[in-house]
């Protein structure tokens, strides 16, 4: 209902202020098209990065035999792959879920760790590769560094809620 009201709300402005609402679309989507075609080869070459990544299985022979006190080898997965692919995250929580539960100490750690992070590796990508940014200075490392951190605070409040 939002959506429809908003859409309403553009065309009656489009409207008032003289505007050709139907060309103005036509004109941006054909401008979206390019911007699509732009994205296209960082977008093709950042999900076979990772599909060769994850079905290298390199990650479960790396952690296979790391034991720590609040993080099991799953969740090492998870907040490795978190600022990569999100879809990877999800199959992996899916999987924490499966053998744990949602509900247990796993699960709850995960659930927040995967809502506190986001796609770093990804995103930049995506925003420097569509308008030709070589450079990204600190982009990388500070994005890495608030995952990092998030990661932190996630295993510090769900073991004092836990």
């Amino acid at each position: 209902m939002i959506l429809a009201l908003i859409v309403l709300f553009i065309m009656i402005f489009g409207i008032y202020k003289k505007v050709n609402v139907f060309d103005t679309f036509v004109e941006g989507s054909k401008e979206s098209y390019k911007i699509i075609l732009s994205l296209f080869p960082t977008l093709l070459a950042m999900i076979f990065a990772i599909n060769i990544f994850i079905g290298s299985g390199l990650l479960n022979d790396i952690f296979k035999n790391i034991q720590f006190k609040y993080i099991s080898t799953d969740l090492l997965s998870l907040m490795i792959l978190r600022p990569i692919s999100s879809s990877s995250s999800l199959a992996i929580l899916s999987h924490i879920f499966s053998v744990n539960g949602p509900d247990s100490y796993l699960g709850v750690l995960a659930s927040v760790m995967q809502g506190s992070t986001d796609t770093t590796i990804y995103i930049l990508a995506l925003y420097f590769g569509s308008v030709g940014i070589v450079k990204t200075r600190y982009a990388l490392a500070n994005g890495l560094l608030a995952d990092l951190l998030s990661y932190i605070v996630a295993i510090i409040i769900v073991n004092l809620l836990i």
